[in-house]
């Protein structure tokens, strides 16, 4: 297979394509934003190779207009030139039109002689991210400027391969996003069933309960208010950085999850020398400071975490389900934002957190709840470890695909387009 190679930037030239910077911190301030209008794709946005509205800036049209230089257009790949250096998103249909913001770089060469997919995934390789990585600017706050980026070799096999090998890494990323959508879907309906039989009391068979007065108002007779320290406790088992082994899952409040109760991502111990906190495969982790408070989700694996985190044990195995529900719920999560400390690093104080109310159901209505909290945990979890071999798969296939270690040129496989190259 005759592979070429040459700069990122003999490319862009030769394409007429464009490498260049989002708009400078002067030409576009914080007080631009607005809750809504064109999204902003900065280097926070860019997750899982795709850009992420969580949390995502937006501007009006003036502002689009006075930087329209900045547009994406499908097929671009925005990339991180600052900070974590590596992160990067190949823009769809749907990211056509946003801008390009400050922090960010965009790559535009079309698809004429590199297609986007494969480039995308080129520049994701291990290697590729290092060497970029060492020659970034800066030491604390590593940073990339358009002559670093279009020094980037790249070696590439004719279109046609690149579409095919774009097409087999593609695949993997399909089916981790549908697994990912999956996920939201369980989560979404754990928390609507929580919501409906235990603050709306819509719960199997509610017609025939009459209610009660109570201190937080009427609720269905027989059932307690009772407090979370109740039915819950704080564990603290604390391990010095030499005592556990580097390779030991980790995560820390970079990995959980933002109103999601999958733990999806981890790390490992080396990332960090400071003092954890070890936890068991399905205990609860909190995230205690103020911006991380609607992280939340449970442990799929044993493993160790941030000090920063609070490990949520339930007192009994019958009351897992109404306790992961509680902490996850957006009302706990507004009562651990109003009650916490401190001026700097508010954190949430577990010994007030015990005190907030969980309402006690029959045990026939428990146990029910339980059979499908408990399921869709496991559902979760399944996809979690499916989306990890995907990953793993895909990470391994990768650099044999693109160096033509693993030859696909013979192959007739579907691409683009809906034609078998």
């Amino acid at each position: 297979m005759n592979f070429v190679t040459c700069t990122l930037g003999e490319i862009c030239d030769e394409v007429e394509g464009i490498i260049q910077t989002g708009p400078f911190g002067s030409q576009l301030h914080r007080s631009d934003y607005q809750d809504e209008g064109t999204p902003v794709v900065m280097p926070k946005d860019l997750i899982e190779g795709k850009v992420s509205v969580e949390s995502i800036a937006r501007i009006g049209d003036e502002d689009v207009a006075r930087l329209s230089r900045h547009k994406l257009r499908t097929g671009d790949i925005v990339y991180a030139r600052r900070g974590d250096i590596g992160r990067r998103a190949l823009i769809t249909s749907r990211e056509a039109g946003w801008i390009c913001g400050t922090g960010s770089m965009r790559i535009s060469l079309g698809d004429s002689v590199v297609h986007p997919v494969f480039l995308h995934y080129y520049l994701g390789q291990p290697d590729v991210v290092a060497w970029i990585y060492n020659q970034a600017i800066g030491a604390t706050m590593p940073n990339l400027n358009t002559s670093i980026v279009r020094s980037i070799p790249v070696t590439y096999p004719p279109l046609p391969t690149q579409r095919k090998i774009a097409a087999i890494l593609s695949a993997y990323d399909d089916l981790i996003e549908n697994n990912t959508r999956r996920v939201a879907a369980l989560e979404e309906m754990a928390q609507a069933i929580y919501h409906e039989w235990f603050v709306h009391f819509r719960f199997p068979g509610h017609e025939q309960v009459a209610m009660v007065d109570s201190p937080l108002g009427p609720i269905p007779e027989e059932w307690e208010v009772k407090q979370l320290g109740y039915v819950a406790e704080q564990v603290r088992r604390n391990v010095k950085p030499d005592e556990v082994d580097s390779k030991t899952p980790y995560f820390g409040l970079g990995h959980l999850p933002k109103k999601s109760i999958a733990l999806s991502e981890w790390g490992t111990a080396d990332e960090t020398k400071s003092t954890k906190l070890v936890f068991k495969r399905g205990e609860i982790l909190f995230g205690k400071i103020r911006p991380y408070f609607h992280k939340v989700g449970v442990a799929p694996v044993d493993g160790v975490c941030s000090t920063d985190t609070i490990v949520i044990v339930p007192g009994s195995p019958e009351h897992f389900s109404l306790v992961l529900a509680c902490v996850s719920s957006k009302e706990f999560v507004d009562h651990a934002t109003q009650t916490s400390q401190g001026t700097k690093m508010p954190r949430a104080d577990w010994k007030v957190l015990v005190k907030y109310p969980v309402i006690i159901p029959l045990e026939s209505i428990l146990s029910q709840f339980n059979e499908f909290i408990e399921n869709t945990v496991a559902q979760i979890q399944n996809m979690i470890f499916r989306n990890h071999n995907l990953r793993r798969t895909r990470d391994l296939l990768l650099p044999c695909l693109i160096s033509g270690e693993i030859d696909v040129s013979d192959l007739l496989i579907a691409t683009e387009g809906g034609d078998n190259a």
